[in-house]
């Protein structure tokens, strides 16, 4: 599903229109992605959270040469599923 299909399924189960279901969904997009900028955890209970994880730096290898490459410590969005959203995936 693209963003263009879920919108279409927002606005038909919000009966609203596609351009405000759109504004809705760009609105909670970009609220998600400055929380998480500035370190804070984004919790939807029952369906996920998102938050913002430190990736340690490592000793990586190029794969044509066979060198080795320092890969340096990096910040990295992450996004774990509730209960929920878990327990829907198995039924």
């Amino acid at each position: 599903m693209n963003k263009e299909e879920l919108l279409m399924e927002i606005s038909k189960k919000a009966k609203s229109t596609k351009k405000d279901a759109g504004l809705v969904l760009d609105a909670m997009i970009d609220t998600i992605q400055k929380a998480v900028k500035k370190g804070d955890k984004v919790t939807l209970v029952g369906f996920g959270t998102w938050e913002r994880r430190q990736r340690a730096a490592r000793t990586g290898r190029n794969p044509q040469t066979g060198k080795e490459i320092k890969i340096a410590a990096k910040k990295v969005p992450a996004f774990s599923a509730g209960k929920k959203f878990k327990e829907l995936l198995l039924k």
